[in-house]
């Protein structure tokens, strides 16, 4: 649990709160709560302070504010929060979910953010959560600029590279490593034939990903 601590910048009061964060359903037994109503917890609280944090940076109209905070709290978004602090590491899966790459499925990450928060939000109070969510927030200036981007990055980049329709993007992995149920791949993103990204996963599809996502950083878009 210290390793955990240290890696969310909070340390808990009751224990038994991160504890439950972190329990996934298909681990629960007669011992074990999941994380499933922390999740909804934290969906609301997300909610709150990332509406309070752009309410006041923002003077946009409300549908513009709508949009951006739909996307600062999608699930993509809590995939890439939780992966900044190896959320996954920490997780307690049944031996299903782990043998079939739970550990790393999107869902399962952006889920077990949200309990995180709710377990902070709990123990600290709102600011405590406050606190812990804006660090994983972009600037004000970044959103204004409006070259964060988020999600599907393979989607994200073929639709910078269909403004040029002559241009066209393929992958291949070059690589992979490991035993059957746990292998790492690498992928490489081609434009026209030339290597503009790599990236690592779990899975072809999330090395893909991590390549697009390479890509769209080098040409001057910030990722989150």
């Amino acid at each position: 649990m210290n390793k955990f601590e240290e890696a969310i910048g909070y340390k808990f009061n009751n224990t038994s709160l991160p504890e439950e964060a972190l329990t996934h359903s298909s681990f629960v037994n007669g011992k074990h709560n999941s994380n499933e109503r922390l999740e909804f917890l934290g969906d609301s609280v997300l909610s709150v302070v990332v509406s309070k944090y752009l309410f006041l940076n923002l003077d946009v109209p409300e549908g513009k504010l709508t949009k951006i905070r739909s996307k600062l709290v999608c699930e993509d978004s809590l995939y890439s929060f939780a992966k900044k602090i190896n959320l996954g590491a920490y997780i307690k899966l049944g031996k299903g979910e782990e043998n079939t790459g739970g550990r790393d499925r999107k869902s399962i990450l952006a889920d077990a953010f949200e309990a995180v928060i709710a377990a902070i939000y709990l123990d600290g109070g709102l600011e405590a959560a406050r606190e812990f969510i804006t660090k994983f927030l972009p600037s004000i200036e970044t959103i204004k600029s409006g070259k964060l981007m988020f999600g599907d990055y393979k989607t994200i980049l073929q639709e910078i590279i269909q403004q040029n329709p002559e241009e066209r993007i393929t992958y291949e992995i070059p690589e992979e490593h490991g035993a059957a149920h746990n292998k790492t791949f690498t992928a490489n993103v081609l434009l026209n034939g030339q290597v503009i990204g790599k990236g690592t996963g779990n899975s072809k599809k999330e090395a893909e990903q991590a390549a697009a996502k390479e890509a769209i950083s080098l040409m001057g878009y910030e990722t989150n």
